[in-house]
């Protein structure tokens, strides 16, 4: 089934309820397996932004005066529109990102379950309830709305990371401002399509497209109450430190350096399959992507003569091909940006065992494709170790023991996510334990939390004090509010000048 009825040569905003043209200027967007300008987009001005955030606090008052339960009926029904129409998202995300086609169905599942999540708002929303807590008092708890809030969201996952944010603050009663990357936003518009087909009021849910311009007009507006993003450690950061100063709330996902740690029992098979799938899935760009494999003791030849043999033989193309297993990354100049940190590993020392620099598929010349990188014999000092480099590049590290491991991994700015693959008890017990990361996987390369757990790393990964959807999303995106009630006898008691005690 076809929903797409998008313009194709301009890609609007999205404000009250329809498209909305205007802004500062126009950015190009590419379809990256071509290497082609496919269309343009918008690019929003501060007073576009004014527009976005009046219509949105407006809408805002009704919205959260609605009943739970309607709230909840609203993203049941959008449930069923995602679920119907979740073939031409992914066929935009392809077209837009260059991810391959299973993999954008299975970004669009993984946003879906968030939406899944949020339909049980009634109940993530009850408060507490306490009786005669002294003079005929009541007292009870309730979560209260934000009011306008603002998602500003990454190229890798153009509709995944929006529905980490948009259902759980709609389904808390506030408005949502949807800023997209301005790379891949096709997404963005047709998720709004579907909100206002699932009976969302208009103004609740908006799409402002732009750059900084647009971002900073949403962290200086005095009613956006709070922002979430997720990208870059550096303006994660800048949106955190931004935000705060305004008197925001922030949530600030930032970057990433994730390490898996081989053992030496582990299945070196299933390890390095592990590692294919992880390491250049997406061509790298993934915020849980394995960039860095930790090989323990006597196994790194082996693994890494695994992950060769398997790197080497992936079908690399247009990510609407059949069997295709990795697409292009999504710009040229991310393409070149990634060129130059293969140039600075090769500088630096380590040994390159496949180079993806010059990969070419035929018929698509002018993409913006890289072959499977991997390199070997990797230290911590070297740019590669350091840097999140974001495309289809592995490195491999040498450890001694699994104490070394957890240092090296626990060394690195970032903390995101960590895998380790060993068929030890005692030794993933220790390693869950000790290691410096927000997400761990055991036997698991991307432990990405389920809709119900919440998303979130350490150290440099994150900025501010909850994490991601599930429970840490609900109280992210609501306060809490303690009410006291008594209905006294008739007739005053006369003033009362002491804390009342039981």
């Amino acid at each position: 089934m076809t929903r797409h009825t998008l313009p194709s040569d301009l890609i609007p905003h999205w404000i009250d309820g329809q498209a909305a043209h205007g802004g500062h200027e126009r950015a190009p967007v590419f379809d990256p397996a071509h290497g082609r300008i496919a269309r343009e987009v918008c690019l929003a001005d501060a007073a576009l932004v004014d527009r976005a955030v009046a219509s949105a606090s407006s809408a805002q008052v009704a919205w959260a005066a609605t009943a739970p339960q309607r709230r909840a009926r609203v993203l049941f029904r959008m449930k069923e529109l995602v679920e119907r129409y979740s073939l031409d998202l992914a066929r935009l995300i392809t077209r837009e990102h260059g991810k391959t086609l299973p993999d954008a169905q299975g970004e669009v599942q993984r946003g879906l379950e968030v939406i899944e999540f949020a339909c049980g708002i009634p109940h993530l929303l009850q408060g507490q309830y306490s009786d005669h807590v002294g003079g005929g008092i009541a007292n009870w708890s309730q979560r209260m709305p934000l009011g306008v809030v603002a998602g500003i969201t990454p190229f890798n996952f153009p509709f995944m990371v929006p529905m980490w944010m948009a259902p759980v603050a709609l389904a808390c009663g506030n408005s949502f401002i949807l800023k997209p990357s301005e790379r891949d936003p096709s997404p963005s518009l047709l998720t709004a399509e579907l909100f206002r087909e699932a009976g969302l009021p208009d103004g609740v849910f908006s799409v402002i497209q732009g750059d900084r311009v647009a971002v900073d007009a949403l962290l200086a507006h005095p009613e956006v109450r709070a922002v979430s993003f997720v990208g870059s450690t550096p303006v994660a950061r800048h949106i955190h430190e931004t935000a705060s100063r305004q008197g925001k709330r922030a949530q600030a996902l930032g970057g990433a350096k994730n390490h898996m740690v081989v053992m030496p029992d582990a299945d070196i098979g299933q390890a390095a399959d592990a590692l294919i799938g992880a390491a250049y899935g997406s061509a790298g760009e993934r915020c849980m992507a394995i960039s860095v494999a930790v090989a323990v003791g006597d196994i790194g030849d082996a693994l890494v003569e695994a992950v060769r043999m398997r790197a080497q033989k992936l079908n690399i193309g247009d990510g609407e091909g059949e069997g295709v297993d990795m697409g292009p990354v999504v710009t040229a100049a991310h393409r070149e940006r990634i060129v130059s940190l293969i140039d600075a590993g090769v500088t630096e020392g380590a040994t390159l065992v496949l180079d993806g620099r010059r990969h070419v598929v035929a018929g698509h010349e002018q993409g913006f494709f890289l072959g499977a990188t991997l390199f070997d014999h990797v230290t911590p000092g070297m740019r590669i170790w350091r840097e999140e480099i974001f495309g289809p590049v592995l490195c491999v590290v040498r450890a001694a023991s699994l104490a070394e491991a957890i240092t090296l991994v626990n060394r690195h700015e970032y903390g995101n996510g960590v895998s380790l693959y060993t068929r030890d008890g005692a030794a993933a017990r220790e390693f869950g334990q000790r290691i410096e990361a927000g997400m761990v996987g055991i036997n698991v390369p991307i432990p990405v939390p389920m809709a119900w757990h919440s998303f979130g790393g350490w150290k440099q990964s994150l900025f501010g004090d909850l994490h991601a959807y599930g429970e840490e999303g609900v109280r992210f995106y609501t306060r809490y509010k303690s009410i006291m009630q008594r209905w006294p006898d008739s007739g005053s008691r006369g003033p009362e000048f002491v804390m009342p005690v039981n």
